[in-house]
C-alpha cells in the first residue's frame, strides 16, 4: 500500500511514536482497490479478494468475492474486529493479524492459536489515526515497539471503508459458525460474495448499506469435514433469516435499539444464503435466499 500510495489515492506517514499510519479514506479520497488491500491485510494475507460484475443484483452489479483456504485463521484470528481500542474520546475496533500477537480476546482461547512476528498490522474502521495511548496499548499487548506497528484506517463512509467492511462477508459466516458451536477445525475452505454498495456521507446510512449487503445480499459456501448431518445443521442455521431481527433495513434496526449495537441479535450478522459441502460424503446442503427487495430498498 505504501509503494502504490499514489495510484491508490492514499497517504502514508509516521506517527509521533514512530508507528506507520496509512490513511485509506479519511483525509484522502482513497479507492475501492485500497479497500481490497485493507481487507487482504486484515486477513493476514490468507485471503483472495476480487471484484466482478453480477447481473443477478441489477441495481448493484459490482460484487466483491472473498476466498480462503485457511478461513479460520484468516477470518477469526485476523480479520474479525474484536479488539476494542479506546482512550478518552477515541474509540475504534481493531482487526488484523496483530490480534494474534496480542491475544487479549477470549476468542483466542477457543482458537488455541498464537504466533510471533517482528511487525504487526491493525485495521481500524475510523476517520482518525490512533492516539498515542492506543498505540502504546497495542505495543504493550503485542510486545512490539511502536515503530514496528502499522495502522491502516478508513471511515465507513469512504470507498475503502465500504469495500473492507463488505469483504468481511466470509468472516461473518465463520463467526456465526463459532457461535453455533460448530467445530472450527472442521472448516477447511470457504468462499463468499456480496454486492458492493455505494458509500454514503451519513455514517448510519453507510453502516446500514454495508451490513445489508451481507445480511440480505450475500452468498457463502463452506467446505467442511465430519458427519454430513453436522454440515446440514450448519447450513440450516447459518442464514440471517434465522435471526429474530431479520426483515428490516439494518439502519432501521439500529435506530430501534437506540444505537446499542450489542442489543441487536448477534445471529443477524450472517449471510443471506448458505451452501455447506460435507467433503467426507460429497453431499451439499443449501439454505436461505438473497432478499432482493430488501437489498434494493436499503442500497438505494
Amino acid at each position: 500500500m505504501q509503494r502504490d500510495a499514489a495510484s491508490l489515492r492514499i497517504t502514508s506517514s509516521k506517527g509521533p511514536l514512530g508507528e506507520t499510519l496509512i490513511d485509506a479514506g479519511a483525509k484522502c479520497i482513497g479507492s475501492i482497490e485500497a479497500g481490497l488491500q485493507m481487507a487482504r491485510a486484515a486477513m493476514g494475507g490468507l485471503g483472495t479478494i476480487t471484484t466482478g460484475m453480477d447481473r443477478s443484483t441489477p441495481l448493484w452489479p459490482l460484487t466483491l468475492e472473498v476466498r480462503s483456504s485457511q478461513p479460520v485463521l484468516a477470518c477469526l484470528a485476523a480479520q474479525y474486529a474484536g479488539w476494542s481500542l479506546s482512550s478518552g474520546d477515541y474509540f475504534a475496533m481493531g482487526s488484523g493479524p496483530a490480534r494474534a500477537l496480542a491475544r487479549v480476546e477470549p476468542l483466542f482461547e477457543t482458537l488455541g492459536y498464537r504466533e510471533q512476528a517482528e511487525n504487526g498490522v491493525l485495521i481500524l474502521e475510523t476517520s482518525k489515526p490512533p492516539v498515542e495511548a492506543v498505540v502504546r496499548k497495542v505495543a504493550d499487548a503485542t510486545g512490539l515497539a511502536p515503530d514496528h506497528l502499522a495502522f491502516i484506517y478508513a471511515p465507513t463512509q469512504s470507498l475503502a471503508g465500504t469495500a473492507q467492511i463488505v469483504a468481511r462477508v466470509l468472516e461473518v459466516a465463520l463467526h456465526k459458525a463459532n457461535d453455533l458451536k460448530f467445530p472450527l477445525d472442521n472448516i477447511i475452505d470457504g468462499a463468499a460474495s456480496a454486492p458492493l454498495p455505494a458509500p454514503h456521507p451519513d455514517f448510519l446510512t453507510a453502516m446500514g448499506r454495508t451490513n445489508d449487503a451481507i445480511i440480505y445480499g450475500s452468498l457463502v459456501q463452506l467446505f467442511v469435514k465430519g458427519p454430513a448431518n453436522e454440515a446440514r445443521r450448519l447450513a440450516e442455521k447459518l442464514p440471517s433469516a434465522t435471526s429474530r431481527d431479520h426483515g428490516r433495513p439494518f439502519a432501521e434496526i439500529f435506530k430501534a435499539f437506540k444505537g446499542d449495537f450489542y442489543a441487536i441479535d448477534p445471529l443477524l450478522f450472517s449471510p443471506a444464503e448458505a451452501i455447506v459441502t460435507a467433503i467426507d460424503t460429497g453431499e451439499t446442503f443449501r439454505t436461505g435466499t438473497r432478499h432482493m427487495a430488501m437489498l434494493e430498498a436499503s442500497l438505494g
